[in-house]
């Protein structure tokens, strides 16, 4: 009877987890949704809309008292006022490059996430890696090279996002709060700047929302659902599974913006960014066979 439900408990963990994953994957299909909407604007409906979904849940879960303690806690409000600054960066960054057809190079950024993870626990917290670690995260580097030389340039879009969705994790992980507490708490501190800004973008006669057809509309404020839902099935999913099987499960999402990317937005890809690509996918096999055979977790959300 235990063996039974421990297996019901992760086969809806594993459905969770793909759930989660799934949606951040199919995101490209959604922003350009959003348009004419520049996606400074998108970003600003994302952080508005977002907060109001989370209103209604958080008073559904009646766990404003929560909230009110983690605003009250200086340590926490201030972690959670940095990583509302890198989540905006984030999305941000990420949005731009979905609606001007980069969704490749954010891909990219999402692949290399946990080999930034390792990097980070390295240079930061004096973490001592194993000798497939070392190696993952060297052949990482010779991929991203070999993407700097074929296009002329450092796949920056890829490392600031990575960068920055590392930092924001270990900033939220300090924080320790409740994910859709903390995301609740990051989008209030960011509602001034978002609100104000949409306030502009009407008063000037430049909103988008409202102007361009019903559908328009109805995309547009469903950003705040779009952001939560994959976020809650991520929590569902992290109860129940191993955050080892998680860190798997995790590149579902990379996997499918690069093939949206590819058949459905026909973005290029050269011989040296196939390469590039190749190299930095063995790197991730080599982390990922390691991470799996010491029972390291590597999962991250993508809030």
């Amino acid at each position: 009877m235990t063996q039974a439900l421990e297996r019901s408990g992760f086969g809806r963990g594993l459905a969770y987890a793909f759930a989660a994953y799934g949606l951040w994957g199919l995101a490209p299909l959604y922003w350009p949704l959003l348009a004419p909407a520049s996606a400074v604007e998108i970003l600003a409906h994302r952080m508005t809309w977002s907060l109001i979904f989370l209103a209604i849940l958080n008073g559904v879960r009646k766990n404003w008292s929560e909230i009110v303690a983690v605003m009250r806690n200086p340590r926490s409000l201030r972690l959670l006022a940095i990583a509302s600054v890198l989540i905006t960066i984030n999305w941000g960054l990420y949005i731009w490059s979905v609606v001007n057809d980069h969704v490749i190079d954010a891909a990219f950024g999402y692949f290399i996430n946990p080999l930034i993870n390792v990097a980070f626990g390295v240079i930061i917290f004096r973490e001592h890696l194993r000798k497939a670690q070392w190696l993952a995260v060297a052949v990482a580097a010779v991929g991203v090279l070999f993407l700097t030389v074929d296009a002329g340039r450092l796949p920056w879009i890829g490392l600031v996002l990575g960068v920055t969705f590392s930092a924001y994790g270990m900033v939220k992980k300090k924080a320790d709060v409740d994910a859709v507490e903390s995301l609740t708490v990051e989008t209030i501190l960011l509602l001034p700047f978002s609100l104000s800004y949409l306030v502009w973008l009407a008063v000037q006669g430049d909103l988008a929302l409202g102007h361009h057809g019903v559908w328009q509309s109805v995309w547009t404020l469903m950003a705040g659902v779009v952001t939560a839902v994959p976020l809650l099935a991520f929590g569902a999913a992290a109860v129940r599974i191993p955050y080892s099987t998680m860190g798997l499960v995790q590149y579902c999402s990379p996997t499918l913006q690069f093939l949206i990317g590819l058949v459905v937005y026909h973005e290029v890809m050269t011989h040296g960014r196939w390469i590039g690509f190749i190299i930095v996918w063995v790197a991730l096999a080599i982390f990922s066979i390691d991470a799996v055979r010491n029972g390291r977790s590597f999962a991250s959300s993508e809030e």
